[in-house]
């Protein structure tokens, strides 16, 4: 079997074929009752994640930028040796919400495999992406349906969720 290959131009097409029906879904589930709902969405995330390897795509890092706390970038710069405010000069820009976000898209981190290079000090927003797995998903519908421009993941999750609402 081949590996997928995965670009940012492919996954937003696929993603915008289907934009109406992952609306449509996404509104569907909302109304489920939350305990519901998030137990069902772990299990999709797990199964999703047990077939797709996120090293085959990256396009989370080359296309958007996690938010980055205070504790993200002290754990960061440690990682790299160079005190925080050096990160902070060198790579991220605040946003316009005051949250610290990359200044440029692919992340700078990232390497030619696909790997990251601070992967285990990473920040806490690439660690849980793309968030299917949380807790309270009910109020992550609005971020999973822009993640489904982004995330091949995410969009298999709701393929396999339309067979399990109907």
């Amino acid at each position: 079997m081949s590996t997928p290959v995965y670009n940012p131009t492919t996954i937003r097409d696929a993603a915008n074929l289907r934009k109406k029906q992952n609306r449509a879904l996404l509104n569907q589930i909302a109304r489920k009752p939350p305990a519901q709902l998030d137990n069902m969405m772990q299990e999709l995330h797990e199964d999703t994640f047990a077939e797709l390897d996120c090293l085959t795509c990256a396009n989370c890092c080359r296309t958007t930028s996690p938010i980055f706390q205070s504790k993200d970038i002290d754990r960061i710069a440690k990682r790299l040796r160079i005190r925080p405010v050096q990160l902070i000069e060198n790579y991220l820009r605040i946003d316009e919400d005051g949250d610290y976000v990359l200044k440029s898209s692919p992340c700078p981190f990232l390497q030619s495999d696909n790997r990251c290079e601070v992967y285990d000090d990473r920040p806490t927003a690439c660690r849980t992406y793309p968030h299917t797995d949380r807790k309270k998903f009910h109020q992550l519908i609005e971020l999973t349906y822009k993640n489904t421009f982004v995330c091949p993941a995410v969009q298999k999750m709701l393929v396999k969720l339309e067979f399990i609402v109907k």
